[in-house]
């Protein structure tokens, strides 16, 4: 899919929101200015954040209260073994958030996820959604 400007990837962002279900997890891929905080700020904003959104590179994570539930942002760029965000406490996100978006996310460290790689093109942005496993909401997996 392709996303030739701004007003594309809101809609893109806005029919995504409604579609994902309660506790999903989705990593964000591409490369660098790829647009990947841009869609979650479309994302934050149309599960009813009204706030500033802004990339949690250097704090790792952010946290936005919406009427839906919470989301989480992460940013895992830094981050040498991605696991480590279990021992961070992902696990207690997980149960309880709307939402957890990771940029960076690695699949094979979070296989029930679904990866949004952005791609940037000279037409725009080229997006594709990748399952893994599945996107049943992370509150009902089982990890070993």
């Amino acid at each position: 899919m392709l996303l030739p400007d701004l007003e594309a990837t809101r809609r893109f962002a806005q029919k995504l929101a409604q579609t994902l279900p309660q506790g999903s997890l989705v990593l964000l891929t591409g490369p660098m200015g790829a647009g990947k905080t841009t869609l979650v700020k479309f994302l934050v904003g149309a599960l009813g954040f009204a706030g500033e959104v802004t990339s949690p590179t250097y704090t790792l994570i952010h946290e936005y209260p919406t009427e839906q539930g919470l989301i989480v942002h992460i940013d895992a760029y830094r981050m040498a073994d991605q696991e480590e965000l279990y021992h961070l406490g992902l696990e207690d996100y997980l149960p309880e958030a709307r939402l957890v978006l990771i940029e960076w996310g690695q699949p094979a460290v979070f296989p029930d996820s679904l990866e949004i790689r952005l791609t940037p093109s000279e037409r725009g942005r080229v997006v594709e959604m990748i399952p893994h496993r599945s996107i049943a909401p992370l509150n009902d997996r089982d990890r070993d």
